[in-house]
């Protein structure tokens, strides 16, 4: 939040805030509308930090917005130093907030929204890449789409491809980045009773080095991020698409996590169950691109959320869907301003991705 304050200003930061936040009980409605079974959870999120610098930065962003009252901040819960390794759980916080979160399995969501789609008549072509979209319209009007099983032409095409986009639609190249990011899931032995996980968690080591945890119905824990391990080196990282290998220097980094991390926990005999690696589609400026490509009429943008995408896919493709079904206009969709498809964002010629990878070069706690 702090940066995107310092490059947005508050109101557009406060903007981007409240509709993620909003996707937490639209997530919730759907799954109570359409019965989906995806082991969703209504919960807590802590966002805790650990670095000095990064936890003052954040409270004094937090205070600016407080100030500039343009939104209420109610459901949020503020931890200073000396309360905020008690409330957290997390040793050596200096900063803790919390604020309603959910958690979701959302191959299992997804699933069940396809069977859906295609029971109603939608044809859904599976292991069929894309291997060109045409860069002008036909005569006609429609966009030339190829395929590995033929070529079909369409007068409206979503590009909902993330870390992809750049293959098809060059434009993206540079501004749409496949980072290769690793995840695990950690257990604690059957003879074993682990202390109570109630919240998700964002545990913070500096700027950009952060993990992320998710406590599993099935008392699994599913914790990603590592980065103190490989970051610096962006060899295993950018511009990668080979989620086939795990990232070396990092697959020791959950090994004993629970035990340093959080209180309570130096005895619970967790351990590392399984680790992979994932692609996923960073932007250059941390923005997803969503709505239409200028000067393509008929093109459309759902991409680029830099990891961040379960807090905000869920609203971003209604309001896509709104745009393609009824002609509605970026402005009129509640989507924040920064994320609408730009021609100055793709001239930008700035890659705050790499920017980043400079930033918090710190030693892990292994």
């Amino acid at each position: 939040m702090p940066k995107y304050i310092k490059k947005y200003g508050v109101r557009s930061a406060v903007e981007v805030a409240q509709f993620e936040a909003s996707q937490v009980h639209a997530v919730k409605a759907l799954v109570e509308k359409e019965k989906i079974d995806c082991d969703f959870v209504l919960t807590r999120a802590c966002d805790a930090t650990l670095h000095k610098g990064l936890a003052d930065e954040t409270e004094k962003a937090f205070e600016e917005m407080l100030k500039a009252g343009v939104t209420d901040f109610k459901d949020v819960y503020h931890a200073r130093k000396g309360d905020a390794e008690r409330v957290s759980g997390v040793k050596g916080a200096l900063s803790a907030f919390t604020f309603t979160a959910g958690h979701v399995w959302p191959y299992k969501m997804v699933m069940h929204l396809l069977k859906g789609a295609v029971s109603k008549g939608a044809n859904l072509q599976t292991m069929t890449p894309v291997t060109y979209l045409s860069d002008k319209p036909l005569p006609d009007g429609r966009w030339l789409v190829k395929t590995e099983r033929g070529e079909i032409k369409a007068k409206k095409v979503l590009l909902a491809t993330n870390a992809y986009t750049a293959d098809i639609s060059p434009q993206f190249k540079n501004h749409i980045v496949p980072v290769r990011g690793i995840c695990s899931r950690i257990v604690t032995p059957k003879d074993q009773v682990a202390p109570r996980m109630m919240q998700t968690y964002s545990v913070r080591h500096g700027p950009a080095m952060y993990d992320y945890l998710i406590p599993r119905l099935d008392g699994s824990i599913i914790v990603g991020g590592a980065k103190p391990n490989f970051w610096s080196d962006t060899s295993h990282w950018y511009d990668v698409k080979d989620d086939s290998k795990l990232i070396e220097p990092a697959k020791p980094y959950f090994d004993g996590l629970m035990q340093r991390t959080f209180a309570g926990w130096e005895n619970s005999g967790a351990y590392t169950d399984k680790v992979w690696t994932g692609i996923m589609g960073y932007s250059s400026d941390f923005m997803p691109y969503i709505g239409e490509m200028p000067g393509k009429p008929g093109q459309m943008v759902l991409a680029g959320f830099s990891g961040h995408g379960m807090p905000l896919i869920l609203l971003s493709a209604k309001a896509v869907a709104d745009m393609l079904r009824t002609g509605k206009k970026f402005e009129e969709t509640g989507v924040p301003s920064v994320f609408k498809v730009t021609k100055e964002r793709l001239e930008s010629t700035k890659n705050e991705i790499l920017s980043d990878s400079g930033k918090g070069k710190i030693q892990a706690k292994l």
